[in-house]
């Protein structure tokens, strides 16, 4: 996505306000400081963006039972899991596998594991979502991906690996924010802020389309809605929210 010149010249004028930021980065104190503060602070903004989605992600999760493999038992594999603040909106007897690539969230999914006694966790494990090689091809029945998207390395390798993972007829449910609409004030400050924002928030984008990864990533349907979330940061207003079946 090409940048205007204004939008290149304001985005110079928020880097050099966050020069302290960079130059701890260029010394590489900052990504480790980093790795240990956001699950703090996602943890915190969870608890705020779970009132505000509550209805959404009981709606896009209302149908996850649908997914049962043969035996009745749903096995559910999420990606970036961080402080399993979408555990409650699972059903009762879901065998649950944890992914993230941070493992600085362990105590917070711990704790939201002690919350929710009605999922039977099958384990927890630290790795990149571009490399789930630890879950068997076809193993999984549902994968789960909810603010996560916007911060891998590569989604087309990611969804690689979902498709990978599930067993045929199993879904991909996903929650993510997203660019905005095109010649939107939205998408104007998303390319202003952006840099900075992957820094401040381990490598978080703020102005991806995701939505067009999903389309050609080859599921054999593909339920996608845009919507606008109620949240205070407009920057993260524009969401996609749907699943994909294999």
């Amino acid at each position: 996505m090409e940048a205007s010149w204004l939008v290149l010249l304001l985005r110079t004028g928020v880097q050099l306000l966050a020069l302290p930021i960079y130059l701890l980065w260029y010394l590489g104190l900052w990504g480790p400081f980093c790795k240990k503060a956001f699950p703090h602070i996602m943890a915190r903004i969870a608890v705020g963006y779970n009132e505000k989605m509550s209805t959404k992600k009981k709606e896009l999760f209302s149908n996850l039972k649908n997914f049962a493999g043969p035996s009745g038992v749903l096995t559910l594999l999420e990606i970036g899991s961080g402080s399993g603040s979408n555990f409650e909106f699972y059903p009762a007897g879901c065998r649950l596998i944890c992914n993230d690539n941070n493992d600085n969230f362990s105590k917070f999914l711990h704790k939201s594991l002690s919350q929710n006694p009605h999922l039977q966790l099958d384990r927890c494990m630290i790795a990149p979502a571009e490399d789930l090689q630890q879950i068997p091809n076809a193993s999984v029945d549902v994968v789960v991906c909810t603010l996560v998207l916007c911060s891998v390395e590569s989604t087309e390798r990611v969804l690689n690996e979902v498709l990978r993972v599930l067993r045929p007829g199993g879904a991909f449910y996903f929650m993510e924010h997203v660019a905005g609409a095109a010649f939107s004030w939205c998408l104007f400050w998303q390319q202003i802020y952006d840099p900075v924002w992957q820094i401040l928030f381990d490598g978080c984008h703020l102005f991806r389309e995701t939505w067009k990864d999903l389309e050609k990533a080859g599921f054999s349907e593909l339920k996608l809605w845009h919507t606008r979330a109620p949240l205070k940061w407009h920057l993260t207003q524009p969401h996609i929210i749907g699943y994909a079946v294999k």
